[in-house]
């Protein structure tokens, strides 16, 4: 295994040019046997008389946080020495925007769901995806053909396995759309119905899972504390039960849709007490590690002024032009642009903005976020494991 970045909080750019989130299902579909598709991962020659894929996205299992895992999980390490290395996610470092990422095989500015909160165009509101039930559409928001529709045409087998209740909403459909859904309430079920479709029929199969405690744990009560260690330990278990059921044509791609960073109470800016990050702005979307702010009219300059002085170092703030400009999101069609805040800030070090009022207040209290692009961030595993 690659060791990861000694600083878990150095920068780190999103690999679209070959090494992201964006390249795992491309490379896939490539071993399956799709014609005219890339093998941006080069796994076709690793998974030569392949014929069943199955992906797993293991929420908030970063790269940097396998070997704090690892203590609790000896089939994950394992697995990370001998099968495993690193890739990035794209940016935003969030669920939403990583699990489209995924699915479209395609760098956000393309497939358009641009962070974990973004503000509808045209509108003060703001949509956060994971709650989106279909306003606004789902195909005409996230245009972008899924590579699970690219598998189907082809004649692949696809079933796409997560928690019962994510079924029919709008980000699964901007995901995940071309595979049959299966409902998998724990890691159990999720192991069985993903062996189980995985050995359904006799031609080629992709089977893609999802698996969320492991951030959810995070969130609530940090990086290695108890209850993430436990998660730690499901994980684990779901993936000896993956391996030890593989087929002997099958093959197991492990990865992840960011890592986690705990934020201690110190490093967090409160934009619902402080008069200062209020001023000139109308709306407020992202979440506390990158934030989008649209500003009123005139006032994008005196947001990045203030928003810079109260900061500090604490951030980079930048124009939605700057932020573009930066490559972090790929190339941005005008129809996504707005999408994007104003004004982009993406905290640095352990620093979080927090809404605790505004949005839900849960959130204001969490342990552990992400978002932003340092190593623990946007780093995340791809482990290959044949049947």
């Amino acid at each position: 295994m690659t060791a990861p970045p000694v600083d878990p909080l150095a920068r780190v750019a999103p690999a679209y040019d070959g090494g992201s989130l964006a390249d795992v299902l491309p490379s896939a579909l490539a071993v399956l046997g799709v014609p005219g598709v890339a093998d941006p991962l080069g796994l076709v020659p690793r998974l030569d008389g392949v014929r069943r894929v199955a992906v797993l996205l293991v929420d908030g299992l970063g790269w940097y946080q396998i070997p704090t895992a690892a203590r609790y999980a000896p089939t994950l390490a394992g697995l990370a020495a001998t099968a495993g290395r690193p890739l990035t996610s794209g940016f935003p470092s969030t669920t939403p925007t990583s699990l489209v990422t995924l699915g479209t095989g395609r760098a956000p500015g393309a497939h358009g769901v641009l962070g974990f909160r973004v503000r509808v165009p045209g509108t003060d509101r703001v949509l956060s995806h994971i709650e989106w039930t279909g306003d606004p559409e789902p195909l005409r928001w996230q245009p972008v053909a899924t590579r699970f529709e690219q598998a189907r045409a082809a004649g692949v087998a696809v079933t796409v396995v997560s928690r019962p209740e994510y079924g029919g909403s709008g980000l699964t459909l901007a995901a995940n759309r071309g595979g049959d859904y299966r409902g998998a309430a724990d890691v159990d079920e999720l192991a069985v119905r993903m062996l189980t479709a995985l050995a359904a029929g006799a031609g080629p199969t992709l089977v893609s899972g999802y698996h969320p405690d492991l951030d959810r744990h995070g969130h609530l009560s940090g990086v290695d504390s108890a209850p993430w260690r436990l998660a730690a330990t499901e994980v684990d278990r779901l993936l000896a039960r993956l391996v030890d059921g593989l087929p002997p044509d099958a093959a197991l791609l492990v990865t992840a849709d960011h890592g986690q960073l705990n934020v201690p109470w110190a490093d967090r800016f409160d934009l619902d007490t402080d008069p200062r990050l209020r001023a000139g702005v109308r709306v407020v979307a992202g979440e506390p590690r990158v934030r989008y702010l649209h500003a009123e009219p005139g006032a994008v300059d005196d947001v990045v002024a203030a928003w810079s002085t109260v900061l500090g170092g604490a951030a980079r703030v930048l124009t939605r032009d700057e932020a573009v400009a930066t490559g972090w999101f790929g190339p941005v069609p005008e129809e996504h642009l707005r999408r994007i805040g104003d004004v982009v800030v993406v905290c640095q070090g352990t620093a979080a903005v927090v809404a605790s009022r505004s949005e839900n207040p849960v959130e204001a209290r969490l342990v552990a976020y992400h978002g932003a692009d340092t190593a623990a961030e946007m780093t995340i595993p791809l482990l290959v494991v044949r049947g």
